[in-house]
């Protein structure tokens, strides 16, 4: 082989070395694309997760339908005033027995 031969040769390899591999790099770039694009984002929770009640505004017994809805509101809403005596257990003259 001359020198001119041998400089196209390596000079070809360099070539498919540099953008083959650019090329793989971008198909598993565009695969991980895909994944993210297709990647399925909720707002709401789960079924399991899904809380039968919510915070909205009502603070005492009287506005509660049920023990399990009074503790919900004890637990996890604000400014709540359905545990007298501070034992963590809500409303028990009307629902918490």
């Amino acid at each position: 082989m001359n020198k001119w031969t041998m400089t196209v040769l390596i000079a070809l390899g360099l070539i498919w070395y540099v953008f083959g591999r650019g090329q793989e790099g971008e198909r598993a770039g565009d695969g991980q694309m895909h994944a993210v694009a297709t990647r399925h984002v909720s707002s709401t929770p789960p079924p399991a997760l899904r809380q039968p009640f919510r915070c909205d505004g009502r603070t005492h017994c009287s506005h509660m339908t049920s023990c399990e809805e009074a503790k919900f509101f004890l637990q996890n809403c604000p400014n709540v005033k359905m545990d007298g005596n501070g034992d963590g257990i809500p409303c028990e003259r009307q629902w918490c027995h």
